[in-house]
């Protein structure tokens, strides 16, 4: 609710990282690296309910999750050259720094 706070996501998957198994972290980090604050709160919304996930793992295209004022074109373009490493690195660093088992969550915090 603050101004002031700033939000990032590091995946922690639990399973063998794919394509057909990764489309809500690559929708998080594409929103992230392409959209403003306003849309990526309002996608972020939509795109982490349970429905959507269901939806997408049967073959649902993300672009039909994307919300009024995101860029569509920018998205998808990231969206669609996110390179899995990215996720393998964060999954390494949640591994390895963090000492998380796979798919363990946490809450990070930095606070002034």
């Amino acid at each position: 609710t603050s101004s002031h706070t700033r939000v990032g996501v590091l995946n922690n998957p639990s399973s063998k990282i794919k394509e057909d198994n990764t489309a809500v972290a690559r929708g998080i980090l594409a929103a992230f690296l392409t959209e403003n604050n306003s849309n990526i709160k309002s996608f972020l919304s939509k795109l982490t309910k349970e429905e959507t996930a269901k939806s997408l793992a049967a073959g649902t295209k993300i672009t039909k999750f994307l919300t009024p004022g995101m860029d569509d074109d920018t998205f998808e373009k990231r969206y669609n050259t996110l390179e899995l490493d990215i996720i393998k690195t964060h999954q390494m660093f949640c591994q390895e720094v963090l000492k998380l088992l796979p798919g363990q969550m946490a809450v990070v915090s930095n606070g002034r």
